[in-house]
């Protein structure tokens, strides 16, 4: 049996409204930053069930782009959440305030 569409739409679109109210509902960087990358995963998905479903790989170079912009995200992301982190233990998103110098 094979899986339609449809259903890979459905998917990327519960990946990214869980991320979306993950990143709005959650404090700490860290869950932020993973509600980000989630939601990216999301419209990666629905980007490759379209190239796939319309036989153009145009989707796929776009997830290729996305997932290197991401890999970068993540890792100034996470320097500055441990570097946060380290100075201030139980840090939350609203003492971002310390970065401004």
């Amino acid at each position: 049996m094979e899986v339609s569409a449809n259903w890979y739409l459905v998917l990327g679109a519960l990946l990214f409204i869980i991320g979306g109210v993950g990143l709005l509902v959650r404090r700490n960087p860290l869950v932020m930053l993973m509600c980000v990358e989630l939601m990216l995963n999301g419209i990666n998905l629905t980007f490759v069930t379209f190239s796939r479903s319309l036989g153009d790989i145009a989707g796929q170079t776009v997830v290729f782009f996305v997932l290197v912009v991401a890999a970068a995200e993540v890792v100034v992301g996470l320097g500055l959440v441990v570097a946060l982190v380290r100075r201030q233990p139980g840090v939350t998103a609203d003492d971002l305030n310390a970065l401004k110098g």
